[in-house]
């Protein structure tokens, strides 16, 4: 069992059956089908050669089978992590030589020995230093890049920048030089990808095709692409008048390959490398833990980390580049009822085929074809909704979203994801800066206590109770000290207060200070200090400093305990 936790092929190994079997060459078959043209896309937006792709479809994918958790995820090279990827190299080795096929190894390398370091002291947390807002607006601007990007080759023309206004800016002084075939083959295969994904199913269900059999031809879309364009510039010759194609891909299982280990390298690599890696496993999990609550089953987010870094080590050594869990072929995979994760190795088999058998076969595929395969998967994931959604709920929340979106266009995927990341925490530490304190008071006849502003409730004037519904820690410790001042000094009737800790889950060393602090100053006042509903583990640490034993006060179990004790000798007020 202890085996089994760092390997779960062990134990869903032991229960797999024929049915198990069936279910799982089905969805590899299907998922193998969009894979193919989605590598030798997602190779050519990292800027690699498109077998790169291919490669890094293959082991990683056999790898995850071994260490991952999640019967559906579906690894391999994804549409963001192929812009990071893009981005990250491009800084260190120009596109098109051996250095940057070497680069793209080593980021591999560092981020699955990031990943993998941080499955094995169980560091998933981390991830959520990327709030969902910043994730949503990071990936809506990646997908607006990553589109546009690609009009260069629906063009037919030269293009480069990675920021937004540098592609625009590129894409209209080369407009002029758009190649009118290259620009048909384009549009036509865009229009016929965006057709096949809305339109495709219902027109073959209204025929009367079966649903599995329509589902699996939806999914063969791209593949339909690829074999009537790649077809038509062969046989027009179009590849000798000006259309950009694949070319020669190595008809080979993927090949043992070394990371270039140099230390300025790694050093350039290291950061770009833990974005991707924090990226690439929010989408995966997310993905996962999705698709196994429709099937009310469970994965483990901290074995996640260990099946993510070793497929992306397994990339590192066999010619691919970085890899994570893609949404749309995990969904299909889901969808076309996987298992286990053995529909992946599964895949993986029908891949390595593919790139043995296949790869002569897409000599003369269009570039633009691949483009428009980028773009249709790309601009399903762009969600210009949530602007209007977190403005509706959240300013705060907004502005990470807008912020994140508008540094990523303008500014390139790392300063916007990482200026995201800073904003979240700065959000965080601001919001908790200045906790909510609300002043309560006794609902009449019962033991429950309110916002003495948002509900009728009976007060005493000599007994002021605060409850804070926030943990105590050094950003926010000073802000109760001098809101405590300001009330008690105010008002001489006061002789007791009270601190409401339900929702204090946390006091640090430094709140401890300022609680300390707080208490001497009401000690001077005359004015005693109380603590109600104080959790275990808060206690337990306050028990094992001096605080208790300086206090002023009393420690009550409840709040009604506190407020009988302290209001008895005289009536409260009356409820307003």
């Amino acid at each position: 069992m202890r085996l089994s936790r760092y390997l779960p092929i062990l134990d869903w190994g032991r229960r797999y059956d024929r049915d198990a079997l069936s279910n799982d060459m089905i969805a590899a078959v299907i998922v193998t089908i969009m894979l193919i043209p989605q590598s030798l896309a997602y190779a050519l937006l990292a800027g690699l050669p498109p077998e790169a792709g291919i490669y890094a479809s293959i082991a990683p994918i056999l790898l995850y089978a071994l260490f991952g958790t999640s019967n559906a995820l579906a690894v391999g090279p994804v549409a963001v992590v192929s812009l990071l990827t893009a981005s990250a190299v491009g800084q260190v080795a120009e596109a098109g030589t051996a250095g940057y096929v070497a680069a793209a190894l080593t980021l591999a390398l560092l981020s699955g020995g990031f990943l993998l370091l941080m499955g094995v002291f169980k560091l998933g947390f981390f991830a959520n230093f990327l709030s969902h807002p910043v994730i949503a607006g990071f990936i809506t601007a990646s997908g607006i890049l990553i589109a546009t990007s690609q009009l260069r080759h629906i063009l037919g023309i030269e293009g480069q920048g990675h920021t937004l206004p540098e592609m625009l800016g590129s894409l209209w002084a080369n407009l002029g030089d758009t190649h009118l075939a290259t620009l048909v083959i384009g549009v036509a295969a865009t229009g016929f990808l965006f057709w096949v994904r809305r339109g495709l199913k219902p027109a073959l269900r209204g025929l009367g095709v079966p649903n599995r059999a329509a589902d699996i031809a939806t999914k063969a879309g791209p593949v339909l692409a690829v074999v009537a364009t790649t077809f038509a510039v062969w046989a027009l010759g179009l590849a000798d008048r000006g259309v950009a194609i694949v070319g020669e891909v190595p008809q080979s299982l993927p090949p043992l390959t070394m990371p270039d280990l140099s230390p300025a390298l790694l050093r350039d690599l290291a950061v770009p490398a833990i974005l991707i890696s924090i990226i690439g496993f929010v989408e995966s999990v997310s993905v996962a833990q999705t698709l196994a609550a429709k099937r009310r089953q469970r994965i483990q987010p901290d074995q996640e980390l260990i099946g993510l870094g070793a497929a992306n080590i397994g990339a590192a050594f066999t010619g691919g580049y970085p890899v994570t869990g893609g949404f749309a072929r995990s969904v299909v995979n889901f969808d076309a009822g996987a298992a286990t994760p053995a529909a992946g190795a599964f895949t993986a088999i029908g891949l390595a085929i593919a790139a043995l058998a296949l790869t002569p076969l897409v000599f003369f595929l269009p570039k633009a074809t691949l483009a428009a395969t980028i773009i249709v998967a790309v601009l399903s994931l762009v969600d210009l909704s949530i602007l209007q959604r977190t403005w509706g709920y959240s300013p705060r929340d907004f502005a990470a979203v807008a912020t994140t979106i508008v540094l990523t266009l303008g500014l390139g995927v790392e300063i916007g994801v990482a200026s995201g990341v800073l904003l979240s925490i700065a959000l965080h530490l601001y919001n908790t800066a200045k906790p909510h304190v609300a002043e309560v008071g006794r609902v009449p006849g019962t033991q429950h206590f309110r916002n003495i502003n948002r509900h009728n409730v009976e007060t005493d004037a000599r007994v002021v109770t605060l409850r804070i519904d926030e943990s105590l820690y050094f950003v926010n410790a000073r802000f109760l000290e001098d809101l405590i001042q300001d009330r008690v000094v105010a008002d001489e009737s006061v002789r007791d207060v009270i601190l409401m800790f339900s929702a204090v889950n946390n006091v640090d060393y430094s709140a401890l200070e300022s609680l300390e602090a707080i208490n001497e100053m009401l000690l001077a006042l005359g004015i005693g200090l109380h603590l109600s509903e104080v959790k275990g583990p808060v206690m337990d640490r306050l028990k094992a400093t001096h605080f208790l034993a300086e206090l002023n006060g009393e420690v009550f179990l409840s709040q009604h305990d506190a407020w009988d004790a302290l209001t008895r000798q005289k009536p409260p007020r009356a409820a307003q």
